[in-house]
């Protein structure tokens, strides 16, 4: 099972992107509500969660979060103390967790990507804390995988399919949605 993250403010692309892409390769994702059960993107979208972070479980199910950016989005996030406890459980369980746009700098701030390589949204680098700040599209170290923005959300949601699945339903997915 795969929990992505959405508060108001969100970045609509950098949510729904990598849903769809890990929802075609077959994984169970559940879209996690901070706060309410319909969130609104940085862009005025309404979307409706499958549940809310109170009713979202962390256990051994538990493959991947993910964390869209936008703001005020990625403030909201990284104030919850739910979405806090479930990257700790990732950290501690070994569990991927992909954070895009902003988001990087939620684990920035915990200290998490002191020398990893890692990506952010143009202006953030000096968030993502001890990090080796790389310039492409998309950073994969560890259990972290990061993105630079909306632009990216597409390279983005297929490394996840990777990191869920295998470089191959992920070139699998990349055919199958003509991205070349």
């Amino acid at each position: 099972m795969i929990y992505v993250f959405l508060a108001n403010g969100f970045e609509e692309t950098e949510a729904i992107a990598p849903i769809d892409l890990l929802r075609r390769s077959g994984k169970q994702v559940v879209t996690v509500g901070v706060g309410d059960s319909i969130i609104t993107g940085s862009h005025g979208i309404p979307v409706a969660t499958d549940t809310i972070a109170q009713e979202a479980p962390l256990s051994e199910d538990l493959e991947m979060i993910v964390l869209p950016g936008g703001m005020p989005g990625t403030l909201n996030l990284e104030k919850s103390r739910y979405v806090q406890e479930a990257i700790d459980f990732c950290v501690e369980n070994n569990i991927y967790i992909g954070a895009i746009c902003a988001a990087p700098s939620i684990l920035g701030h915990k200290g998490l990507l002191k020398g990893r390589t890692a990506v952010c949204y143009e202006g953030f680098e000096t968030q993502l804390e001890g990090a080796n700040v790389a310039d492409t599209p998309v950073a994969a170290d560890g259990i972290f995988i990061t993105a630079r923005g909306a632009g990216a959300a597409i390279e983005f949601g297929l490394k996840l399919v990777e990191a869920a699945h295998s470089k191959e339903e992920s070139d699998r997915q990349r055919k199958a949605i003509l991205c070349d």
